[in-house]
């Protein structure tokens, strides 16, 4: 677990943690990628790949089954207006002829949704009742893959083995990581999954031998865990994890700025039959023989990008640092800081994602000086105070406090920056060369971090430098009883 120290005048030290853990818990993954890594080029294919896959042999036998079940579910048919090809992710959609902004791409009926829904109508339903939704999932994942005669089996054989996110790397790959916060949150994740496999394998697994005949291993688990943190959709109507066969082939692209591709519409799911479908829109125009393209996530930063999904995006905006603050239960002022911080909707705990090039998060710098007030500052923590404290500490409250924070948090970044085993000019000497997609990610994600700590300081060395400019508490309160000019002089009032 994370260690979080108290910033004060008595403990004027902090950490910046690894990636928080903290939704881990109630993990909702969001959507995939069969990339091995990143690549932007949306440029027309060749022409095969406007060809039907079951024709084209530079598709593998597995697809080219699997998209042909498809067509006999009646998911596809000639009128589909695009499939799968090869490209330079790996496999993705393609265009069979152009496609305007908002089209639909393909609808995938709910009987073939992998969710808890289906592992609540399955012969494990009532063992997996209790468990977390992605566990559940994951169990029924492994145990459809292991029988031949699935509803699933040909979307099984098209699913990776693994992919390049950071759960999956060797300890030699992960040493490539040193010093980021995405390898202490790797590792955290590893563990995580590590606990709630041998816990699931005790209470569950093992106690029903019946439902589970093909052995799980800790490995299998991983899988499974893999393909829903890559693979899952998760902004359905009431559907908060579910897997899309023949929908997950499709990539990522920064070049779409919109998450408005899913959607859940009730439509012909059959010759006879009516469903709800998942609806795949295409969120732009994109010409025959071009790759089709979603966004991921537009709030994830990179490092989530490399855990999640195995690559990281071309965007430097991705990059990104998460500052946490905590009240320390040592602080001789805990009880009356936590009070006004749950006040006003915060917790003994702050997590502050600090992306590059932009403004700090609202509330740092006010949760900052809460953690940091001390001294002659501490009136503010008085009762009397209590229901405008957070209101003045959205503003500098005095130099000493402000002056401490800007200290801080310099010194926290200087000491980050020394954690890693490369500089920021050793890393750059990669660019432009052909690099193994993991040790790509790895040299991206730090120094993509390098950054935004250099980013950081550079934040704080600018406000050390404009203390003396900075209106504080005391000169903000004599202009409000009159008692202090414009340029910050105290007004003298001499009795008649």
């Amino acid at each position: 677990m994370v260690t979080l120290y108290s910033l004060s005048s008595s403990s004027s030290t902090f950490l910046f943690p690894p990636l928080s853990l903290k939704h881990l818990h109630n993990y909702v993954p969001k959507r995939s990628t069969t990339s091995l890594y990143f690549n932007d080029n949306n440029r027309p294919l060749s022409a095969t790949s406007l060809q039907s896959p079951e024709s084209d042999p530079s598709v593998s036998p597995e697809v080219r089954t699997f998209w042909k079940w498809l067509r006999d579910e009646g998911v596809v048919s000639a009128k589909t207006p695009a499939r799968p090809a090869v490209v330079p992710e790996g496999l993705g959609l393609v265009a069979t002829r152009d496609i305007a902004r908002n089209h639909v791409v393909l609808e995938v009926p709910r009987r073939l949704w992998i969710n808890p829904d289906a592992v609540a109508a399955s012969e494990i339903g009532k063992v997996c009742s209790g468990l977390k939704p992605w566990i559940a999932v994951a169990l029924f994942l492994l145990r459809e893959k292991a029988m031949e005669d699935s509803k699933w089996r040909l979307y099984f054989d098209v699913l990776p083995e693994s992919t390049n996110s950071t759960v999956f790397w060797s300890e030699e790959e992960l040493s490539e990581l040193q010093g980021t916060q995405l390898l202490s949150t790797t590792l955290g994740v590893k563990e995580y999954v590590e606990n709630e496999f041998r816990k699931v394998e005790e209470e569950v697994i093992l106690p029903n031998k019946r439902l589970f005949p093909s052995p799980i291993t800790m490995d299998d688990f991983f899988w499974a865990f893999g393909i829903l943190r890559s693979r899952a959709f998760s902004r359905l109507r009431n559907q908060n994890l579910v897997l899309i066969p023949g929908v997950d082939l499709i990539n990522h692209s920064s070049k779409v700025t919109t998450e408005d591709h899913a959607h859940e519409v009730k439509g012909p799911a059959g010759l006879f039959s009516w469903d709800y479908l998942f609806s795949l829109r295409s969120p732009l125009s994109v010409k025959a023989g071009e790759q089709v393209f979603i966004q991921y996530d537009i709030n994830k930063s990179n490092a989530e990008f490399a855990l999640d999904y195995g690559f990281i995006d071309s965007l430097a905006d991705r990059d990104a640092y998460t500052l946490t603050l905590g009240i320390s239960e040592s602080d001789p002022f805990f009880d009356d800081k936590l009070d006004i911080a749950e006040t006003n909707g915060w917790g003994e705990t702050a997590y502050f994602d600090i992306f590059l090039d932009r403004p700090l998060p609202p509330g740092m710098l006010t949760y900052l000086r809460l953690v940091a007030l001390g001294g002659t500052d501490a009136f503010l923590l008085e009762s009397i105070f209590r229901n405008s404290a957070w209101g003045h500490l959205e503003l500098p409250v005095s130099r000493a406090n402000e002056e401490l924070i800007c200290r801080v948090v310099r010194d926290a970044c200087k000491s980050a920056l020394s954690a890693y085993s490369t500089t920021i000019e050793e890393d750059e000497k990669f660019k432009g060369e052909e690099l193994d997609p993991r040790l790509e990610i790895a040299v991206g994600i730090r120094q993509g971090e390098k950054k935004v700590l250099q980013h950081i300081d550079g934040i704080f060395k600018e406000r050390e430098l404009e203390l003396d400019l900075l209106e504080y508490y005391q000169e903000r309160r004599l202009k409000e009883l009159g008692l202090c000019g414009e340029q910050g002089e105290i007004i003298f009032w001499e009795p008649k």
